[in-house]
């Protein structure tokens, strides 16, 4: 089973109210925190983020990238609803 992939900092408050908000409508999803990730991970989330730097939180579900940005549950929601995770 693919599980939703969330890249998040720590310190992220927009990283901390996105993985709540997939608790809350009971999406699993596996949270990966971005300081402790390999390089190779790292430097994907920055090309998936335009190649300057990383942004958080980045998500990734079957080979479909959604690049960080700040907290918007609408977004998200429908993101996920496209994604097929919610209904």
């Amino acid at each position: 089973m693919n599980k939703l992939k969330v890249y998040y900092w720590s310190i992220c408050p927009h990283c901390r109210a996105a993985m709540e908000w997939l608790k809350q409508h009971g999406i699993p999803f596996e949270a990966i925190d971005i300081e402790t990730a390999p390089s190779t991970v790292v430097d994907e989330i920055i090309k998936i983020n335009g190649g300057d730097d990383w942004v958080v939180p980045t998500m990734e579900y079957c080979g479909k990238w959604r690049p960080g940005e700040v907290f918007n549950p609408v977004r998200l929601e429908a993101d996920m609803k496209a994604w097929g995770l919610l209904k």
